[in-house]
């Protein structure tokens, strides 16, 4: 009993410490949401107050009806609808080197993995210039196909469908399944976890995408919202109400996407290190 009742006050300490930590990390963030519902007058006085006197939407409006977010916006989520699709090429390239013993299969990943060695900035020449080469510099598809693909997330895939027992693909085709009916009804639905783990991954890196489409984009017509945002610093001047607006944009719907994909994320770690 005492062993249990000191156990009990240990993970009651724990807790509140986590507690204790946690609110204490996410003051800034606090701050910056209800700074974005204030009026900038109410934001730069003196005293600072954390509740707004003052509950408004002008900030939002603002960004959206003069400062070109919607476009922004829109450019972002086409970049992540072509992560979420370049996730699926991915899985099937981690398929194709996890069960298929096909002549240079092992030289071909090692050479995926020798890219994963490279950072990303010395690549962004070379392929800046094959863009411009094939017509595809400030366009939309320019700046989308580099992030396509992913060294790291085929590394991942290749992994995780190692596991799979090859017994139950032999099964599936004695009883006539084609290639692509196991991989979309047998492969894919096992490797949820995984999936998971780099949808967020994916999501994460196109919500953020800054330098590059700051690379390949002339026009604004074709800017991210990190690249908008960046914009915003200049052109509200002293409005700081408008940047924290800008800025819960831009952090709101990757807590959002985080807290839904939680239980997978974790799983998927969970899963991708004890295998």
């Amino acid at each position: 009993m005492a062993v249990n009742q000191r156990s009990k006050t240990e993970v009651g300490i724990v807790t509140v410490l986590l507690f204790v930590v946690g609110f204490i990390l996410s003051i800034p963030f606090i701050w910056m949401l209800l700074s974005a519902f204030k009026p900038n007058a109410e934001l730069i006085q003196l005293p600072v107050r954390i509740l707004p006197q003052t509950w408004t939407l002008e900030n939002f409006t603002r960004l959206f009806t003069e400062m070109n977010f919607a476009i922004y916006l829109r450019n972002t989520l086409i970049l992540v609808g072509c992560s979420l699709i370049g996730l699926l090429f991915n899985a099937m390239a981690g398929y194709s080197f996890a069960k298929f013993q096909f002549k240079g299969n092992r030289p071909l990943f090692f050479l995926v993995l020798a890219t994963m060695m490279i950072p990303g900035q010395v690549t962004m020449i070379p392929v800046y210039l094959i863009l411009n080469q094939i017509g595809l510099t400030n366009t939309m598809t320019g700046i989308a196909l580099p992030g396509l693909v992913a060294a790291f997330s085929i590394f991942l895939f290749k992994q995780f469908m190692s596991t799979i027992p090859d017994a139950l693909l032999e099964a599936a085709r004695l009883d006539g399944a084609g290639e692509f009916y196991i991989f979309f009804k047998l492969v894919l639905p096992m490797a949820k976890p995984i999936l998971a783990v780099q949808g967020i991954l994916a999501f994460i890196g196109a919500w953020n995408s800054f330098l590059w489409p700051l690379i390949v984009a002339n026009s604004q017509d074709l800017y991210t919202l990190s690249v908008g945002l960046a914009l915003l610093q200049g052109q509200a001047g002293e409005n700081y109400a408008l940047q924290m607006a800008g800025s819960a944009v831009m952090v709101v719907p990757i807590l959002i996407v985080f807290a839904i994909f939680q239980k997978y994320i974790v799983n998927g770690f969970t899963m991708s290190g004890i295998k």
